[in-house]
């Protein structure tokens, strides 16, 4: 198949494919005409490909995996280059998931302390405002906003 048919069937464009095939992702066979030309295996390549980056993988992250297809494996993960990226990958994602945590706990920290600051405040309005001959008492001020 041509270059645009592949593009179409992987749901690329020709530009990421020529892409690939200078990185050494994508070998291309020519025809007589000089023309690029793939096979089924070369769609299933992008699909490993793309599937991967779905994940968050970087492109040089896949070459493992593409090389494991190339080597005539069913699958792009089942060789011992491809678990290893896959090890690494779940250790920077574990890292990530505990930084995020420590950010999610600040932030929660954070929100109890102003929900506990804007009770205090409208507890302490409601206060002045009864003493004062009642009305409504002040919006709580937002010290982010001014």
């Amino acid at each position: 198949m041509r270059i645009g048919e592949l593009a179409k069937r992987a749901g690329t464009s020709t530009r990421t494919l020529r892409y690939y095939e200078s990185r050494g992702l994508l070998a291309a066979r020519r025809t007589g005409n000089g023309y690029r030309d793939y096979d089924e295996d070369d769609l299933r390549l992008l699909r490993q490909i793309r599937t991967l980056q779905d994940f968050g993988f970087e492109l040089e992250e896949t070459r493992p995996f593409v090389d494991c297809l190339r080597a005539g494996h069913p699958a792009g993960d089942s060789c011992p280059a491809s678990l290893a990226v896959y090890r690494r990958k779940l250790g920077e994602l574990d890292g990530l998931i505990g930084q995020l945590a420590g950010v999610r706990e600040q932030v929660a920290r954070q929100l109890a302390a102003a929900e506990e600051a804007a009770e205090e405040a409208a507890g302490e309005a409601a206060g002045q405002t009864a003493g004062a001959g009642g009305g409504e008492p002040p919006a709580p001020r937002c010290e982010m906003t001014g």
